[in-house]
Protein backbone atom coordinates (compact mmCIF):
# COMPACT_ATOMS: atom_id res chain seq x y z
CA UNK A 1 0.00 0.00 0.00
CA UNK A 2 1.68 3.61 -0.93
CA UNK A 3 1.39 6.25 1.37
CA UNK A 4 1.96 9.55 0.52
CA UNK A 5 2.82 12.60 2.65
CA UNK A 6 2.44 16.06 1.58
CA UNK A 7 4.52 18.62 2.92
CA UNK A 8 5.46 22.80 1.93
CA UNK A 9 2.51 24.47 3.16
CA UNK A 10 1.90 27.14 4.94
CA UNK A 11 0.68 31.00 5.03
CA UNK A 12 2.25 33.32 2.03
CA UNK A 13 1.56 36.77 0.94
CA UNK A 14 -0.47 37.55 -2.47
CA UNK A 15 2.44 37.42 -5.04
CA UNK A 16 4.78 34.94 -2.88
CA UNK A 17 5.92 31.57 -3.50
CA UNK A 18 5.45 28.34 -2.03
CA UNK A 19 6.82 24.81 -2.94
CA UNK A 20 4.82 21.51 -2.07
CA UNK A 21 6.52 18.44 -1.75
CA UNK A 22 4.97 14.68 -2.20
CA UNK A 23 6.97 11.77 -1.10
CA UNK A 24 5.86 8.59 -1.95
CA UNK A 25 6.74 5.57 0.45
CA UNK A 26 7.25 3.31 -2.79
CA UNK A 27 6.87 2.82 -6.42
CA UNK A 28 4.80 0.61 -7.81
CA UNK A 29 3.14 -0.38 -11.53
CA UNK A 30 -0.22 1.17 -10.26
CA UNK A 31 1.67 4.67 -9.64
CA UNK A 32 2.14 6.15 -13.86
CA UNK A 33 0.61 9.79 -12.82
CA UNK A 34 1.15 11.77 -9.95
CA UNK A 35 -1.54 14.55 -9.34
CA UNK A 36 -1.93 17.45 -7.32
CA UNK A 37 -5.50 18.58 -6.52
CA UNK A 38 -7.24 21.10 -4.45
CA UNK A 39 -10.23 21.88 -2.15
CA UNK A 40 -11.31 25.13 -0.52
CA UNK A 41 -13.90 25.11 2.01
CA UNK A 42 -17.34 24.66 0.79
CA UNK A 43 -16.36 23.73 -2.98
CA UNK A 44 -14.79 20.58 -4.54
CA UNK A 45 -11.91 18.92 -5.21
CA UNK A 46 -10.16 20.61 -8.27
CA UNK A 47 -7.64 19.16 -10.21
CA UNK A 48 -4.18 21.63 -10.08
CA UNK A 49 -1.54 19.61 -12.23
CA UNK A 50 -0.20 16.01 -13.35
CA UNK A 51 2.78 14.50 -14.34
CA UNK A 52 4.02 11.61 -15.73
CA UNK A 53 7.00 9.57 -14.22
CA UNK A 54 7.78 7.86 -17.34
CA UNK A 55 8.29 11.21 -19.00
CA UNK A 56 7.51 13.87 -17.55
CA UNK A 57 4.87 15.38 -19.48
CA UNK A 58 2.50 17.24 -17.55
CA UNK A 59 -0.83 19.16 -17.45
CA UNK A 60 -2.31 21.87 -15.25
CA UNK A 61 -5.81 23.21 -14.91
CA UNK A 62 -6.41 26.41 -16.39
CA UNK A 63 -6.61 28.67 -13.25
CA UNK A 64 -2.69 27.65 -12.28
CA UNK A 65 -1.47 27.41 -15.84
CA UNK A 66 1.81 30.10 -16.29
CA UNK A 67 1.78 30.21 -12.00
CA UNK A 68 2.55 26.71 -11.02
CA UNK A 69 4.65 23.93 -12.47
CA UNK A 70 4.98 20.48 -11.49
CA UNK A 71 7.83 18.14 -11.40
CA UNK A 72 9.58 15.02 -9.73
CA UNK A 73 12.57 13.29 -9.05
CA UNK A 74 12.69 9.90 -9.52
CA UNK A 75 15.37 8.36 -7.34
CA UNK A 76 13.48 10.15 -4.64
CA UNK A 77 10.18 8.88 -5.46
CA UNK A 78 9.14 12.33 -4.55
CA UNK A 79 6.61 14.89 -6.97
CA UNK A 80 6.70 19.17 -6.32
CA UNK A 81 4.48 21.22 -6.69
CA UNK A 82 6.32 24.98 -7.47
CA UNK A 83 3.30 27.97 -7.10
CA UNK A 84 4.22 30.85 -8.06
CA UNK A 85 2.59 34.53 -7.77
CA UNK A 86 0.25 32.84 -5.45
CA UNK A 87 -3.10 34.90 -5.03
CA UNK A 88 -5.78 34.47 -2.06
CA UNK A 89 -7.80 32.67 -4.58
CA UNK A 90 -5.13 29.61 -4.41
CA UNK A 91 -5.86 29.19 -0.61
CA UNK A 92 -6.79 25.60 -0.12
CA UNK A 93 -6.14 22.46 1.12
CA UNK A 94 -3.57 20.92 -1.78
CA UNK A 95 -3.60 16.72 -2.10
CA UNK A 96 -1.69 14.75 -3.58
CA UNK A 97 -2.45 11.73 -5.57
CA UNK A 98 -1.36 8.34 -7.46
CA UNK A 99 -3.29 7.13 -10.67
CA UNK A 100 -2.62 3.78 -12.75
CA UNK A 101 -3.47 4.56 -16.11
CA UNK A 102 -0.98 6.77 -18.81
CA UNK A 103 -3.70 9.68 -19.62
CA UNK A 104 -2.38 12.94 -17.76
CA UNK A 105 -5.98 15.16 -19.48
CA UNK A 106 -9.41 15.34 -18.27
CA UNK A 107 -8.52 14.28 -14.77
CA UNK A 108 -10.93 13.98 -11.90
CA UNK A 109 -10.70 13.21 -8.72
CA UNK A 110 -11.94 9.50 -9.42
CA UNK A 111 -9.46 8.69 -11.78
CA UNK A 112 -6.60 8.18 -8.54
CA UNK A 113 -6.56 5.60 -6.38
CA UNK A 114 -3.84 6.76 -3.49
CA UNK A 115 -4.31 10.40 -1.50
CA UNK A 116 -2.15 11.79 1.00
CA UNK A 117 -3.39 13.60 3.83
CA UNK A 118 -3.31 16.98 2.53
CA UNK A 119 -1.29 20.31 3.56
CA UNK A 120 -3.11 23.82 3.94
CA UNK A 121 -1.69 27.12 1.62
CA UNK A 122 -3.66 30.02 2.86
CA UNK A 123 -2.51 33.36 0.94
CA UNK A 124 -3.13 36.06 2.65
CA UNK A 125 -4.48 39.63 0.60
Amino acid sequence: QVQLVESGGGLVQAGGSLRLSCAASVRTFSMNVMGWFRQAPGKEREFVAAIRWSDGSTSYGDSVKGRFTISRDNAKNTVYLQMNSLRPDDTAVYYCAAKRGGLIYGLGPADFHSWGQGTQVTVSS
